[in-house]
Order: structure tokens, then C-alpha cells, then sequence
């Protein structure tokens, strides 16, 4: 195997593994906190990878896509946490936060991994191995966080346009669930979604990951 491959796996593995637990764990959380406990009953809203990581999604896909591409793009899913939106206490709004839990905990991992490369740069240290990986942290939970958020069921950003939308245009939407996933790849296939919608959401919320860094790096300076 090459060893440029070996290294950027090991670089990415636990940032991708955080990545992916947390945010499946978040949604489950927020589900229980606003009434429903199935994903915490089925042991869901947990910080093992092992109960989020699916083999199809979270290692074949992502490894066949980065040989497909040179490793110019990588995309992959974890099996997702099971909420019944009918036993929320206000299924639309509760079920607007409960999506927004995932990519809301992906930018809050990239603030910490942001305050770790800030932290390694403060001591001095040039290990490669940590500032790549630090370096990755911040990116794959920026990507994961953008893609999660666009706007088409199953994804987190179908649910929070659902909410948004009025009831009857909201029904129509969620009715492509589905076939959401199918529509979902067709898009990235035509890099619709990686080309007009990544890069300006990923820089948005780089932005934003910037923002809550000021008051820290104003102590500092």
C-alpha cells in the first residue's frame, strides 16, 4: 500500500471517527432532551464509534471514492441515529434542532480542533503528524457539517427547510425522502452540490469558526 495513502489515513482517522460519532450522538441527544428516547433506548446517543460506523458507508464508499478520484473528493455516511419525529413534543420545530444537532456539534469539533492547532502553535511544536492532523479536524468536520446541511431529505438541511416551509409545500419536499440519497449523488456526480454549495458553506462556517476564535486570540495578543 502507499505510504502517502497510510499516512493520510492515520491523519484523518480520529478526526473522522469524532467527526461521525458525535454528530449521529448529538442527534440522538437533542431527540431525548425534546421527548423521544428511542435512539438512547437502542444505546444510540453514545461516544462509541462502533455503534455509529457503517461498513458500507463510513469505510467502502469513502475508500472506492478516493481511489475513483485521486482523493479529490471523499464522501461517506454513518448509519443514522432513529428518531420518531411524531413523539417530539413539537414534532416540526423540536425536529428542526434535532437535525441542526449534528452539523451544530461538527462546527463546535472544528472550533476545538482549530484551538488545538492554535495550542500546538503557541508551544512551538512542528510535529507534522499533529498539525495535520489538527489541520484535518477542522476540515472534515467544516465538510461534514456543509454537506449535512444541504437542503434535500434525508440530509439534516431537508428537515430544517421542512420546518421552515409552509405545512402543505413542507409535505411535498418531504415526500423525496426516499429517493433523497439518489438525488443526493446525482448532484455531487455532477458536482452541483461540491462546486455551488460546498465551497461557499464550508467558507461560511470557516468564517464563523473564526469568529468564536477572537476573544481567544485577543487574550493572547
Amino acid at each position: 500500500m502507499d505510504s502517502s495513502l497510510i499516512q493520510t489515513f492515520a491523519v484523518y482517522a480520529l478526526p473522522v471517527l469524532f467527526a461521525i460519532t458525535l454528530h449521529e450522538a448529538a442527534h440522538g441527544y437533542v431527540a431525548k432532551l425534546f421527548g423521544d428516547n428511542t435512539a438512547y433506548v437502542l444505546g444510540r446517543v453514545s461516544l462509541n464509534p462502533l455503534r455509529h460506523v457503517d461498513p458500507i458507508g463510513t469505510i467502502a464508499v469513502p475508500l472506492l471514492l478516493y481511489f475513483l478520484t485521486g482523493g479529490q473528493f471523499v464522501f461517506g455516511y454513518a448509519k443514522p441515529v432513529p428518531v420518531a419525529f411524531d413523539r417530539l413534543r413539537n414534532p416540526r420545530w423540536h425536529g428542526m434542532w434535532v437535525a441542526l444537532a449534528g452539523p451544530g456539534s461538527n462546527v463546535a469539533q472544528a472550533f476545538l480542533w482549530a484551538l488545538m492547532a492554535l495550542g500546538l502553535l503557541m508551544a512551538h511544536v512542528q510535529e507534522p503528524f499533529f498539525v495535520e492532523m489538527a489541520r484535518a479536524g477542522v476540515l472534515v468536520n467544516l465538510v461534514v457539517a456543509a454537506f449535512n446541511l444541504f437542503p434535500v431529505p434525508p440530509l439534516d438541511g431537508g428537515r430544517v427547510l421542512t420546518a421552515l416551509l409552509p405545512q402543505r409545500i413542507a409535505y411535498a419536499v418531504a415526500r423525496i425522502e426516499p429517493y433523497g440519497i439518489f438525488i443526493v449523488l446525482a448532484l455531487v456526480a455532477a458536482g452541483v452540490i461540491t462546486q455551488v454549495w460546498m465551497r461557499p458553506v464550508v467558507n461560511l462556517l470557516s468564517s464563523l469558526v473564526e469568529l468564536m476564535l477572537r476573544p481567544l486570540l485577543a487574550l493572547i495578543h
